[in-house]
C-alpha cells in the first residue's frame, strides 16, 4: 500500500525521503486541450509535482449545482498529472485568494441567512465543510490519492489565513482549529498543510509564501519545511505595469531554500495562463495572468526562466542523497558569502557556496580549490568538489517573442446599444440608491442607475453659460455618466482604490432631464479582511451644485434600476442572438461610439502558433469567441509604474524590474486554438467608451530569436557529465528554435567580452574577428545547433588577460 508522510526532513513517499519541486498550473486558466502540453513541459522541467487550488465557484455556480466539465474538470487534469509520472498537491481551500472573482467563493454563499466568512461561523463552516467533502469524496471515488494509487500527495485547507486570524481574534483561532480538525478528520491517507498559518494545529504542516522562504521554519521541529508558493513575478493589474521577476534572482531563492534545509519547493505560478470570462477578481486584475512564469501565458516557454530553472533542478536532485539524510554545516568563507556542506552517514556530500554580495563578485576558496561567485548568486556542488551550477550564470538559452499579425481582415458590422429608460422591459425603481452586487448578483459587470433631474426655466445657469456641477461618490469601480443619452463623463478607480469621484460640469436643458449612469464592477475583492462585505455601484450622495437653490441632493429621489445590458439579454456574443438586431457595416459602421458592439467572422490561420488578439485600437469592454468569453479587454487604461534598468541582484519585489510603462497595461488578448473552427469563427466585441474596431488584428505568438550567453569557466551540468574534461572544453552554446521553425541567420555573435542581453547584444572591446563562422556554419538550416566555448573554435583568444564570455542571436523562422 501506497504511504505519504513527513518528518523534520522531507515529505515521505512510500518510505522515502523527497526533495521535491513543485509548480502551480491552474485548469480553468487554460483549456482541456492544453493541458498534456503544459504538463508535459512541467515535467521535462524539472518538476515532480503539480499544484492546483480548487475554484469552488466554478464547480458550485448555484446552490448545489455542479459542475465538472470542460475548463473545470477537475479529475481529467488531474488524471492527465498522474498519466504523466507527476504527483500533485490539491490545494483545496476552498478560499483560494488567487486574483480570482471573489477569492473563488461563489457569489449565492453571501446571501446566505446569518453568514460570516472565513471565521467561527455556523452558516459558513457548514457550507465550507460541505464543499470540501464534495471534492474528497470525488478525489476518493476516482481513486486519486496516493494511498489509493493516486497522484495526490498533499491537500490543503484554507488559504493564507494567519494574516486574517490575527486581525479578528479568537474568532479566527476557533475557526482556524475547527479547519485543521475537519481536514484531518476526512481521512485522505496524506499530509494537509496550511500556508502563513504559524498556528496550524497538528498534524497539518504550516508553510511559507512570499518571495523569499530561506529563514522560514515550522512551527514544530518534527515538520518538514516546505514552501508552497515562490512567486514567479506578479500579476499584471489594469493600469499597472508588468512585473518581471529575473531568472537569476528566482533560481537564487530556491537554492538558498534548499542550503536552509528546505524540502519543497513550488512556483506560483509554473503556468499562470488566462482569467477567462469574467473570473479575473481583485478587482482590476487584467485578463492575463501570466505572472512572468516559466511557461507563459500563451503555453510557450519563458526562455531563460523555464531553461535555468530546469538546470537548477537537476543540480539539486543530484544532491537529493545528502540534502535528505543530513543538516548543513554552515561555514563562513568571507563577510557576506558561506559554504553549506551536507554530508551523510552512507558518504553522500553536497555543497552550496553564497555569495550574498549584492554589488561585487567574490572568490572563495574551499576544499583547497578557488570558486568565483557572482554577487547574489549560489553554486551547487553535487558532489563537495565540482560546481555544476551558479544561480547567476544563464546556462540555458533565452528568446526573444514575438506578436505578429496574421494575415486576416476583419469585415466588422456594429449595433449601438445605447442607454436604457425608465419605462424599458426589466426595469424596475427604489427611493435611493442600492449597492450594486446586492442587486446583480454578479451575473453581470453592469447595472444602470436611471433618475429625472427637473430643471425649473428660471434657473439662472440657463441663461450665465454656468453650468451645473454633477459629483457622484461612487464604490467603484468604473462609471460612465450620460445626460439626455449622450455620454457626458467617464471615471474609473484602481487597484489601489476602487472608489472614485465624477465630477464635471453637465448641459441640462429646461423640464425634465435624464440622467443615466452605468455602473461597471471589474471584478470582486478576492483578498482582505472581511472582503466579502465590501462594495460595489454608486452609492453616493449624487448632488448638483450651482442651482439657485444651491445644491440639490440626487442621492434620496426615486431611481430607476436595470441589471446588464440589452445587448446581454440578447446574446448578441452569439450567433443565434446576434440576429435579433439590425446591424450596420461599411460607411455606416460606428466608431469611437460608446456602448456599441461589433461583429465579425473570420478563418483561423494555418499553424499551431498560439494566437491573440491586438486591440490596442479599443477603449474598455468584452471579447468573445464562438460563444466563448475570452474575458475583458482594456487598452485604454495607460500603465504607470518604474520602468528602468533591472538588475537581478538584491531582495526582489513587484515594483522591480518593471516593463510597459505608458503602454496599455493589456494590449493582447489571448484566444485558445481550440475554440476556433477552420472557417466561419464568430467574434463579438462589446465597447464601452467607443473604439475603431478596424484597428483591431489577429497575431500569433512566435519565437522571432534565440541567444545564448555564456561565461568562460562558469558552473555547468556538463562539467559533472564529463568530469575528465577540462571546463573550457566542455562549455558549450546550444540553440534551438521550437516548432517547425530553423535558424535561418546568425544576427551576433561574439566571444570576448560583448554587451548587452538577447535582442541588443553589442560588441565590447574584445571581440574575436571569427565568432560567426562556427554558428554559421553548425547552425544556419538547423532545427538545433551547439558549439563549444573555447578560444580555438573563434581564431584565438581576443584578449588573454581577461576572463570572456560568448553571447550569440540566432534568427528563427
Amino acid at each position: 500500500m501506497s504511504t505519504v508522510s513527513y518528518d523534520r526532513k522531507a515529505i515521505i513517499v512510500n518510505g522515502k525521503r523527497r526533495i521535491l519541486i513543485s509548480g502551480s498550473i491552474h485548469y480553468p486558466r487554460s483549456t482541456p486541450e492544453m493541458w498534456p502540453d503544459l504538463i508535459a513541459k512541467a515535467k521535462d522541467g524539472g518538476l515532480d509535482v503539480i499544484q492546483t487550488y480548487v475554484f469552488w465557484n466554478g464547480h458550485e455556480p448555484s446552490p448545489g449545482n455542479y459542475y465538472f466539465e470542460d475548463r473545470y474538470d477537475l479529475v481529467k487534469f488531474i488524471k492527465l498529472v498522474q498519466q504523466a509520472g507527476l504527483y500533485l498537491h490539491l490545494r483545496i481551500g476552498p478560499y483560494v485568494c488567487a486574483e480570482w472573482n471573489f477569492g473563488g467563493f461563489p457569489v449565492w454563499l453571501k446571501y446566505v441567512p446569518g453568514i460570516e466568512f472565513r471565521t467561527d461561523n455556523g452558516p459558513f463552516k457548514a457550507a465550507m465543510q460541505k464543499f470540501t467533502e464534495k471534492i474528497v469524496s470525488m478525489m476518493k471515488a476516482e481513486n486519486l490519492f496516493e494511498t489509493q494509487g493516486g497522484p495526490i500527495i498533499l491537500s490543503q485547507i484554507e488559504n493564507e489565513f494567519g494574516p486574517v486570524e490575527w486581525e479578528i481574534g479568537a474568532p479566527g483561532k476557533a475557526y482556524t482549529k475547527w479547519a485543521a480538525q475537519m481536514a484531518v478528520g476526512l481521512d485522505t491517507g496524506v499530509p494537509w498543510v496550511m500556508c502563513k498559518q504559524d498556528d496550524a494545529p497538528d498534524p497539518v504542516i504550516n508553510t511559507c509564501n512570499y518571495w523569499y522562504c530561506e529563514n522560514f521554519q515550522p512551527n514544530q521541529k518534527y515538520k518538514p519545511k516546505m514552501w508552497t508558493e515562490n512567486w514567479t513575478g506578479w500579476y499584471t493589474e489594469f493600469g499597472g505595469a508588468i512585473p518581471n521577476r529575473p531568472a537569476e534572482d528566482l533560481a537564487f531563492s530556491v537554492a538558498r531554500f534548499i542550503q536552509n534545509g528546505g524540502s519543497f519547493v513550488n512556483y506560483y505560478m509554473y503556468h499562470g495562463g488566462t482569467n477567462f470570462g469574467r473570473t479575473a477578481g481583485g478587482p482590476f486584475i487584467a485578463t492575463s495572468y501570466d505572472y512572468d512564469a516559466p511557461i507563459d501565458e500563451y503555453g510557450l516557454l519563458r526562455e531563460p526562466k523555464y531553461g535555468h530553472l530546469r538546470d537548477l533542478h537537476k543540480a539539486i536532485k543530484l544532491c537529493e542523497p545528502a540534502l535528505v539524510s543530513a543538516d548543513p554545516t554552515v561555514t563562513p568563507l568571507g563577510n557576506n558569502q558561506e559554504a553549506h556542506v551536507f554530508k551523510s552517514d552512507l558518504g553522500a556530500c553536497a555543497t552550496f557556496l553564497a555569495n550574498y554580495d549584492t554589488k561585487s563578485s567574490a572568490t572563495v576558496t574551499f576544499g583547497n580549490t578557488e570558486y568565483d561567485l557572482p554577487p547574489w548568486s549560489i553554486s551547487i556542488l553535487p558532489d563537495c568538489k565540482t560546481a555544476v551550477f551558479n544561480t547567476a550564470r544563464l546556462g540555458a538559452q533565452s528568446s526573444q517573442k514575438n506578436m505578429v499579425p496574421v494575415n486576416s481582415e476583419f469585415s466588422w458590422q456594429s449595433y449601438n446599444e445605447g442607454s436604457p429608460s425608465a419605462d424599458d422591459d426589466g426595469t424596475f425603481a427604489n427611493q435611493g440608491l442600492w449597492e450594486q452586487i446586492n442587486v446583480t448578483r454578479d451575473a453581470t459587470d453592469y447595472l444602470w442607475y436611471m433618475t429625472d433631474v427637473n430643471i425649473n426655466p428660471n434657473e439662472a445657469f440657463l441663461n450665465n453659460g454656468q453650468d451645473p456641477l454633477l459629483i457622484i461618490w461612487s464604490a467603484g469601480h468604473a462609471l460612465h455618466v450620460f445626460i439626455n443619452g449622450q455620454l457626458s463623463g467617464t471615471v474609473y478607480g484602481g487597484l489601489e482604490n476602487p472608489k472614485l469621484t465624477f465630477s464635471q460640469n453637465i448641459q441640462l436643458r429646461a423640464g425634465v432631464n435624464k440622467l443615466s449612469l452605468l455602473s461597471i464592477a471589474v471584478g470582486l475583492p478576492n483578498v482582505g479582511t472581511h472582503f466579502d462585505t465590501w462594495n460595489a455601484g454608486v452609492l453616493g450622495p449624487v448632488t448638483l451644485k450651482g442651482l439657485n437653490e444651491g445644491t440639490r441632493d440626487l442621492s434620496g429621489q426615486k431611481w430607476s434600476y436595470k441589471i446588464g445590458l440589452a445587448g446581454e439579454a440578447l446574446n448578441l456574443h452569439t450567433v443565434s442572438g446576434s440576429s435579433s438586431v439590425e446591424w450596420v457595416d461599411g460607411s455606416l459602421l460606428a466608431k469611437k461610439q460608446p456602448l456599441t458592439w461589433y461583429k465579425t467572422t473570420f478563418s483561423a490561420p494555418e499553424g499551431d502558433d498560439p494566437l491573440a488578439l491586438d486591440m490596442s485600437s479599443m477603449g474598455k469592454g468584452q471579447i468573445w469567441i464562438n460563444g466563448q468569453s475570452i474575458g475583458r479587454h482594456w487598452p485604454g487604461y495607460i500603465a504607470h509604474g518604474n520602468c528602468g534598468a533591472c538588475n537581478y541582484a538584491g531582495r526582489y519585489d513587484d515594483k522591480k524590474c518593471q516593463t510597459g510603462c505608458g503602454e496599455p497595461s493589456q494590449r493582447w488578448y489571448h484566444i485558445p486554438r481550440s475554440w476556433l473552427n477552420p472557417s466561419g469563427n464568430f467574434l463579438v466585441v462589446f465597447e464601452e467608451w467607443g473604439g475603431d474596431p478596424t484597428g483591431i488584428s489577429l497575431v500569433k505568438r512566435t519565437t522571432r530569436s534565440v541567444c545564448a550567453d555564456i561565461y568562460e569557466g562558469q558552473p555547468s551540468l556538463q562539467n559533472w557529465r564529463s568530469p575528465s574534461s577540462s571546463k573550457v572544453n566542455k562549455l558549450k552554446a546550444h540553440l534551438w528554435c521550437p516548432g517547425g521553425q530553423k535558424i535561418s541567420q546568425i544576427k551576433f555573435a561574439s566571444y570576448g567580452l560583448p554587451e548587452g542581453t538577447c535582442g541588443s547584444f553589442r560588441e565590447g572591446s574584445c571581440h574575436a574577428h571569427k565568432s560567426y563562422n562556427a554558428f554559421q556554419k553548425k547552425c544556419v538550416g538547423q532545427h538545433s545547433c551547439s558549439v563549444s566555448v573555447a578560444p580555438q573554435v573563434f581564431g584565438g583568444d581576443p584578449c588573454p588577460t581577461s576572463t570572456k564570455k560568448l553571447s550569440v542571436e540566432a534568427l528563427c523562422s
